[in-house]
């Protein structure tokens, strides 16, 4: 079966205007059509500009110094229009309140619709959709700076999903949410991963959440893509995750360092279900 790339990014080099060092530098990254992707590295590490390049944010909207070439969908997003990219890639900054610019959240999440000319007779199964998805249905009167931060964030991605991009980018979308708000997000990555119908590329530290959602992991360490692999193989080496600033789930590390010491030989597991199985079995003699 052939694989369709929603992302191909090819030797892409990028230097923000008068910065003296490049941001990028010769990377390389190819995302499968309908995958969950999964962007980690330590802050600074050039993850938000590599989003910026596939949204199209960088060139068309930031000036810079451009090598190498970023293709979504086998378009190369230099020569793509900003009104297509708009409808093909949705960004959701990790600040939510950066995108707001309505009165209330209803009229949040028709501002994109009427941007990118959805026909008014879809407009309003579109807000349901997208609203009742993010859980912020029974939000929509109300003034989005006046709700918690979990909800502003939901907010904020239903404005995004309503567009119904073909992908969609969450960027850092836990960092200034609680413990409740951050497990919703994870909640809806996990539906829209479900339906198959977008690729979803998800940048965090808090890799936890998000590893066991995850068909590979990307890791960007001093402008460079250092790392791509499925989530238990990414996981495998401690040691050079601990020395690329990259903390892996606890319950992955505890089983790392069970095989090390030779006390555990099966597969490592992504989340506290799957450690508890896995302890279980070795209480039975069956993982060792």
């Amino acid at each position: 079966m052939t694989v369709r790339w929603a992302v191909e990014v090819e030797d892409f080099s990028w230097r923000y205007q008068q910065a003296r060092e490049f941001a990028l530098r010769d990377v390389n990254l190819k995302i499968p059509e309908g995958s969950f992707t999964l962007v980690v590295g330590p802050n600074e590490s050039g993850k938000t500009t590599l989003m910026l390049a596939i949204k199209g944010l960088i060139p068309h909207s930031l000036p810079g110094t451009l090598r190498g070439t970023v293709r979504v969908f086998g378009q190369p997003v230099e020569h793509t229009s900003a009104p297509v990219l708009a409808k093909r890639v949705g960004y959701v900054f990790g600040d939510p309140e950066a995108q707001f610019t309505a009165l209330t959240v209803e009229e949040e999440i028709l501002f994109g619709l009427e941007n990118i000319g959805v026909p008014e007779e879809e407009i309003g199964e579109r807000i349901r959709w997208a609203s009742e998805l993010t859980m912020v249905a029974d939000l929509l009167d109300k003034p989005p700076y006046d709700i918690s931060g979990g909800q502003k964030q939901r907010v904020a991605i239903a404005s995004v999903l309503a567009m119904r991009p073909d992908i969609l980018i969450l960027d850092e979308p836990t960092s200034m949410i609680d413990p409740l708000g951050k497990d919703q997000v994870v909640q809806i990555c996990a539906e829209l991963k479900a339906t198959g119908s977008m690729t979803i590329i998800v940048v965090e530290h808090n890799v936890e959440a998000f590893a066991h959602l995850a068909d590979q992991v990307v890791l960007v360490y001093r402008g460079q893509v250092v790392r791509v692999a499925p989530p238990r193989e990414f996981f495998e080496d401690l040691e050079f995750l601990a020395q690329h600033d990259v903390s892996p789930p606890q319950v992955t590390t505890l089983f790392a360092l069970l095989r090390e010491r030779g006390l555990y030989n099966g597969a490592l597991p992504l989340t506290d279900d799957e450690g508890i199985a896995a302890g279980w079995q070795l209480l039975a003699g069956e993982g060792s």
